[in-house]
């Protein structure tokens, strides 16, 4: 398939929505997310004739379009495609997941266009139920937050950190709220209607943002126009990172660019972890207090742990991990000032073998 790296709009469109995937070495995941979608069906919504899926192999070193290929099975409504070449060294005006994005848009058929990573699993009928709510709200852009899915000690920690500080900074109240300059999405379930998404250049627009689905919701909601973003573990979930060095690489492209300040960010949790465990021990190990000190100091600990817990909570995770998360804020802390420092002292991050230059 070609496509017109210059082109702001494409012919009308026959289908009523494009499920776009990017992969890129996505052998472990990629099976159970087209699984999950080729089984999205009711009546009046069938694949191929009301929707498809497209499937976008970026210059993959493992099996990764073969997985496509073979989950596609040749049936109507599934494309496998290739990624135009990216130029690594100068970028060529792109991030490799939008020159995904960009190029498998341009061939898209229909009349919204979902972008949704290759490791999410989708629950029954929530492609179709999700057209339904962006018709509903009155939505150009809906995007939704998946369940997360952790794997061993570290994430269990740091990630109910990660996301509680997300829905403080960018609470979906306010996103939603056409009134708020506030914009949030996640790329990881994205859907815009066809006409929106090119007015604002699409991912052409953002080429260069390794966050793109944040700079696309603003693209959008200046406009103006009503976005939606929430919570969806009903629709969808998701495993981020198999290993602790992929979370780490995956949050160093990402926080600085999250959180505004993350260097200050990292020494309030850090006054958090000396709060937490500094103050019983002065209540306990300080002799010469007396009673009514040490009942004040106790206070203060309690509510240090009702504010940081009430905050995590946030986070949608579990009770075990919101429980354990005071254990990984020294890794969150460090993952804050390494992102801080790749992004404003290297100006250089990395992600999947490959690397951008960011500013």
């Amino acid at each position: 398939m070609t496509f017109d790296e210059n082109a702001n709009s494409i012919e009308v469109p026959e289908l009523e929505l494009s499920v776009i995937i990017p992969a890129r070495n996505e052998e472990r995941s990629l099976g159970a997310c087209m699984a999950s979608l080729l089984r999205q069906s009711e009546p009046g919504f069938a694949l191929g004739q009301q929707w498809e899926v497209i499937v976008v192999d970026d210059d993959s070193t493992d099996r990764t379009r073969e997985i496509a290929v073979e989950a596609a099975g040749g049936q109507d409504g599934v494309v496998v495609m290739d990624a135009p070449t990216l130029d690594v060294t100068a970028n060529g005006g792109f991030t490799g997941k939008n020159n995904a994005c960009w190029a498998a848009a341009q061939v898209a058929r229909g009349r919204h266009l979902l972008f949704t990573d290759a490791d999410t699993v989708h629950e029954t009928n929530d492609i179709s139920r999700s057209l339904r709510e962006a018709e509903r709200h009155k939505a150009v852009l809906l995007s939704y937050s998946p369940r997360q899915i952790v794997k061993g000690f570290w994430q269990h920690a740091v990630m109910p950190l990660v996301f509680s500080e997300l829905a403080s900074v960018y609470p979906p109240k306010q996103v939603n709220d056409p009134v708020s300059r506030l914009a949030a999405a996640n790329g990881q379930f994205l859907m815009v209607e066809r006409d929106a998404y090119f007015s604002v250049g699409g991912h052409r627009a953002v080429g260069t943002n390794v966050l793109e689905d944040v700079a696309l919701a603003h693209a959008i909601k200046r406009g103006p126009r009503v976005i939606r973003f929430r919570y969806a573990p009903e629709a969808l979930s998701t495993q981020m990172y198999r290993t602790t060095p992929e979370m780490i690489e995956g949050w160093t492209k990402n926080l600085a660019l999250l959180f505004p300040k993350p260097v200050m960010l990292a020494l309030w949790r850090i006054l958090d972890v000396l709060l937490f465990f500094g103050l019983p021990l002065i209540a306990g190990g300080v002799y010469w207090l007396l009673p009514w000190q040490r009942s004040v100091i106790l206070l203060l600990w309690v509510r240090t742990l009702w504010r940081f817990y009430s905050r995590v909570a946030r986070s949608n995770f579990p009770a075990f991990d919101v429980g354990i998360s005071i254990l990984g804020v020294p890794l969150f802390v460090y993952l804050l000032i390494r992102s801080a420092v790749h992004h404003r002292i290297k100006k250089s991050v990395s992600w999947k073998g490959r690397s951008y230059k960011v500013s």
